[in-house]
């Protein structure tokens, strides 16, 4: 095999010259020799979404408004893999849930939350719950600038009046570390003193930063080697952009936050304003990789890759709730569409996502063996407990709703959702949906529904012989299937069949 090439080309070069397109019921993947196991040490399922935001896990979830929002962030983090957060949201709240994320832990928090002397513990109790923030602990920073105090958890639960200023409450007697001081040394100076914070000054005074406890003994004794989190030891996030007159706004915001990737979100992701966006968004907030899409067409991959993307979402209708194929006629089948991105742009350092049409675990090994680096999911992640939205009992069954961004409801409560399929009139009648609403069962936690995920794709790698991504991406290759194949992949000729936590019954 020539260098650059992969096992799957021919089998594409075939599918082109016969004028297919294929999706993940047209396919199966080839097994092969193999020394791994699913369960074996060094399987590894680690990637990259852009160029910098690795993944522990291939999987991302999709912004979509009930699908991704803060509490679906931070739990698909702490599993590895990403949560990109929903633009159907103000700048200003988007890049709040940003920070939610990015709060959550923070072995060092180079920039903690302070409060004011004059401030009642009421007013501190009402910006944790509008914010999110799930810790006690602030320092005390008078009009100068000057950190004048602690209060910690403790100084809450003994103070019953709401009235009360933190200047009553507040410990003047700071324990504080040397700016050099490392995160082995913050655990040990933390054991001795049995302080929860542990304030960092520079030498001339000014704050560095704090390290907190929780996340302190959380890195020192490894607790949480599944979570995904940056250099900062926070936890890694995403948020949606878009091309209309509050970009700029909105990436201000989002880069006060920190935040640590930034995707794009448009229908069509070759135009002149997504090129125009990713220039501006790499001249001025150089330090935030950009994903860009969506596309479907090789020659759009070129065009981003020359416009200086970090990553690639590729994708135009295969999801479950997506009418784009049908309503405008467009569009190409999904693992079609992500070979051909992901071959015209090899070599370029630029990941490939892949979005859409997953419906099975086993949906995920054929995307990656086809060249994409990771998925992003909606249906599969929505309806569960860290999803948006209220569980509904309803007949007899479970249910949260779920919708496209594209659905007429979505377009008609936000203008994000109009900019994003290039329409901005908001009369219903004249709008053109290319989406729909639906209701889903209620899957339970989120951390049960990727256990099952990642395990069928590490079965599938297995059978493959691929230890890793970059394996599967050289070893695997497919076998077309005809109709009579896909209901021989199923169960079939049976009675009374009771549903696996991974699979419902089909009729096909």
């Amino acid at each position: 095999m020539k260098k650059g090439t992969r096992k799957i080309d021919s089998f594409f070069k075939k599918m082109d010259r016969q004028g297919e397109a294929v999706s993940y019921n047209d396919i199966r993947l080839k097994t092969g020799y193999s020394e791994i196991t699913p369960s074996s040490p060094d399987m590894d399922t680690s990637s990259l979404f852009s160029r910098r935001v690795k993944l522990k896990i291939p999987i991302v979830s999709s912004p979509m408004d009930t699908v991704t929002e803060a509490k679906m962030a931070i739990a698909i983090a702490k599993l590895g893999g990403l949560g990109i957060i929903h633009k159907a949201l103000s700048p200003k709240e988007q890049a709040a849930m940003v920070g939610r994320v990015k709060h959550h832990l923070n072995a060092f928090v180079s920039d903690p939350i302070c409060v004011s002397p004059d401030n009642t513990i009421g007013e501190i109790l009402q910006m944790k719950k509008d914010k999110g923030y799930k810790f006690y602990s602030f320092l005390v920073r008078d009009s100068s600038g000057l950190i004048v105090g602690l209060v910690t958890h403790n100084d809450f639960d003994f103070c019953r009046d709401k009235d009360t200023r933190i200047s009553k409450i507040m410990s003047t007697e700071i324990i504080c570390a040397k700016p050099d001081i490392t995160i082995q040394g913050a655990y040990r100076q933390m054991m001795e003193t049995k302080k929860k914070i542990l304030p960092v000054f520079n030498h001339d005074g000014s704050l560095r930063g704090i390290y907190t406890w929780a996340d302190v003994s959380r890195i020192v004794l490894k607790s949480s080697e599944t979570f995904n989190v940056d250099g900062r030891g926070s936890l890694v996030v995403g948020a949606a952009i878009g091309v209309g007159a509050d970009l700029e706004e909105r990436m201000n915001f989002l880069n006060r936050e920190k935040v640590n990737v930034v995707v794009i979100d448009t229908a069509h992701g070759d135009s002149k304003k997504v090129i125009d966006a990713v220039k501006f968004c790499k001249k001025y907030y150089s330090q935030i990789d950009v994903v860009a899409g969506n596309i479907s067409e090789p020659s759009s991959a070129k065009h981003l890759v020359r416009a200086g993307v970090d990553g690639i979402r590729v994708g135009q209708g295969p999801g479950s709730i997506c009418t784009t194929r049908v309503i405008a006629g467009i569009g190409c089948p999904q693992v079609t569409a992500i070979y051909n991105c992901a071959k015209a742009v090899r070599g370029s350092g630029v990941p490939i996502c892949g979005d859409g049409g997953i419906e099975y675990s086993g949906d995920i090994p054929i995307a990656l063996a086809a060249g994409a680096h990771n998925v992003m999911m909606g249906k599969a992640l929505a309806g569960t407990t860290e999803s948006p939205g209220d569980i509904i009992h309803k007949g007899g069954r479970t249910v949260k709703s779920y919708r496209g961004m594209g659905s007429l409801g979505a377009m008609i409560e936000h203008k994000t959702s109009r900019e994003r399929y290039g329409q901005t009139d908001l009369t219903p009648d004249k709008l053109v949906p290319e989406g729909v609403e639906a209701e889903i069962d209620y899957k339970g936690d989120l951390n049960i529904i990727v256990s099952l995920l990642i395990g069928g794709l590490k079965a599938g790698m297995g059978y493959v012989g691929a230890k890793n991504i970059a394996a599967l991406h050289r070893k695997a290759d497919f076998h077309k299937i005809s109709g009579t194949g896909l209901r021989e992949s199923h169960p079939h000729g049976l009675l009374n069949m009771k549903d696996a936590p991974n699979y419902r019954g089909e009729k096909l």
